[in-house]
């Protein structure tokens, strides 16, 4: 069965380029994201890496460990390492795991057979400090993914952990936010004190509260 928003993400122990690690330890008691990437040496995964390299400080002030993963062996991920580096610019120091028996990928569901039945599928997870599901995306292996968005995604979650508030559509860091129906107007006006606007009692926008 696959995964589901709120299920528990299974803990595991791996081999990856930055030593053997036990994801929940690995953790710790911050935020996680998770990864696949079809095949080590190809080029929209090239990209990719780089650009979560090169997001390091983004990911790290939001107190989020970022960990890849692909079926191909430790040592093609480590030879395929310079390589990123070389052709994005960055120092790719974040952990790329080996799941070569696909143990991991199949406890993720990262294996979807009517698209390849050997190689993961783009597949990314946000696990939040309980180490339950908070966000999954599936790509198709030749669209990159939009990690920016990934980062939009873990600002608004942390929102909603934090403040009891939930994000619009497109909205961005720094723009008003929505009250969560859970809280009643009159405990929003007393928990935001930067103003609440009701535009009906069901929506309701504040200004983002950690701003």
């Amino acid at each position: 069965m696959s995964l589901r928003l709120g299920d528990v993400a299974p803990n595991f122990q791996a081999k990856t380029t930055a030593g053997d690690i036990d994801f929940y330890e690995y953790l710790g008691g911050g935020w996680g994201v998770l990864f696949s990437h079809p095949a080590d040496y190809t080029p929209v995964c090239t990209t990719e890496l780089g650009k979560t390299a090169l997001l390091k400080s983004e990911f790290e002030k939001r107190g989020v460990k970022v960990l890849a993963l692909s079926v191909d062996p430790l040592d093609k991920h480590k030879g395929w390492v310079n390589d990123i580096n070389e052709t994005q610019n960055v120092t790719v120091d974040f952990p790329i795991i080996a799941d070569e028996d696909k143990s991991i990928a199949n406890a993720y569901d990262m294996i979807h057979p009517n698209a390849s039945e050997t190689f993961t599928v783009r597949s990314l997870f946000i696990i939040g400090p309980d180490k339950k599901v908070k966000l999954f995306i599936t790509y198709p292996a030749s669209t990159g993914r939009n990690f920016y968005e990934v980062l939009r995604v873990i600002d608004s979650l942390q929102l909603t952990a934090n403040y009891s508030v939930a994000t619009p559509a497109d909205w961005k860091e720094g723009e008003d936010v929505i009250v969560v129906p859970a809280v009643s107007t009159e405990a929003a006006i007393e928990k935001f004190p930067k103003g609440v606007k009701v535009v009906k009692p069901y929506l309701r926008y504040t200004p983002q509260p950690n701003k």
